[in-house]
């Protein structure tokens, strides 16, 4: 089983712990950022999504114009393009960039925030939505003639896109949520199962569920994993820098109670991954080896928000246990984004990779 990694590509400096600057898109940081993920070796960046933020699909398109081999990853909310509308975007994404667009859906799990588009559904019916629209995109990127579709949430006729996916393959549907809904769309669409960084025996449970899901549809998805790593050249400089990363976030969101968009301290989350992370969080700071949950548990688990702390090796030893329970992407990012995805290539990815290969080659001489 091979690993992915993927980085992430923010439209402006900022993180939890470092207050946003610059304009709201900042193209000379989005280039820096992009290319020091390329030259670091990262396979793919995520381009987020939020109801406030820049378009991730444009943003996108100018990663790939600046770039060479980087793969992307786009966010994308079903319900607020029309599915064949969005699949001809994407695909034109996909030869603009030769091959290297992927999609992530989200369906979204706040309300406040999709209502400020104009999405007043219930999660059952944005789930039930986000189904039917995943059967249009794809019917899109692969039909050889014209197709209707009749259903609760769309009608189409005779739809057909002349630009296909620039691959035989096709583009990759990442997919996000933890929801029991969630959870069925994603054993009939996903092809990488996207969840954040919980504990061993967490990650072990829902990736039981989401594969009994899938092999009701006679597929197998992959998994990939949200992590922040948090790196220093001892342990106990790693906790120290950790410990740094949460005061900083407490200041930050005392300034203002809505930093950065981060939930305020006591409002309960609505989705089903943020209670997840905070069930695990209510039980402490540290888990199994080295995974970090303190700023999940001040932000409100908004996102992907915990850690793993310790020197490269014990990071990467901790990231493959991830591994041995299936997991074979890992989307990693900084609280000092461009810094970390420096550091995260220089010191990080080859030690993991090198992890993975040797764990190969024993599974072939083992068989």
């Amino acid at each position: 089983m091979s690993v992915e990694f993927i980085g992430f590509v923010g439209n402006h400096a900022g993180s939890e712990s470092i207050k946003a600057t610059g304009p709201v898109v900042d193209l000379d940081y989005i280039h820096t950022l992009a290319k020091a993920q390329e030259h670091g070796g990262f396979d793919r960046v995520l381009l987020a999504f939020h109801s406030t933020s820049p378009e991730s699909l444009l943003v996108g398109q100018y990663v790939a114009s600046v770039t060479e081999r980087l793969g992307l990853m786009i966010a994308h909310r079903p319900g607020f393009v029309a599915p064949t509308v969005a699949a001809r975007q994407l695909a034109t994404l996909d030869h603009i960039s030769r091959g290297r667009a992927a999609v992530h859906i989200i369906t979204g799990g706040n309300d406040q925030e999709l209502a400020q588009d104009g999405d007043h559904l219930s999660k059952d019916e944005r789930y039930a939505r986000t189904d039917e629209y995943l059967q249009i995109l794809r019917q899109e990127w692969t039909a050889t003639k014209p197709f209707d579709h009749t259903g609760p949430h769309y009608r189409v006729q005779g739809a057909f896109s002349a630009i296909k996916p620039y691959r035989p393959e096709g583009i990759p549907v990442y997919f996000g949520g933890a929801s029991d809904k969630a959870i069925e769309v994603a054993g009939k669409h996903a092809d990488i199962y996207a969840l954040w960084g919980e504990t061993l025996a967490q990650v072990s449970d829902l990736l039981g569920r989401v594969r009994q899901s899938a092999a009701r549809h006679g597929r197998k998805p992959r998994f990939s994993l949200s992590l922040r790593p948090v790196l220093a050249e001892t342990e106990d400089a790693a906790w120290a820098k950790a410990d740094r990363i949460l005061a900083k976030a407490k200041a930050l969101i005392g300034e203002t109670p809505d930093a950065n968009g981060y939930a305020p301290r006591g409002r309960q989350p609505e989705n089903a991954g943020s209670l997840r992370l905070l069930e695990a969080a209510a039980k402490g700071d540290r888990h199994d080896k080295r995974l970090w949950t303190a700023i999940a548990k001040l932000t409100g688990a908004k996102g992907n928000s915990t850690g793993l702390v310790g020197t490269p090796d014990q990071v990467a030893d901790a990231m493959m246990d991830y591994y041995d329970l299936g997991v074979s992407t890992f989307l990693i990012r900084g609280f000092d984004p461009l810094v970390d995805a420096v550091e995260y290539g220089r010191d990080l990815l080859p030690r993991v990779r090198a992890l993975v290969a040797e764990r190969e080659r024993t599974k072939a001489s083992a068989a």
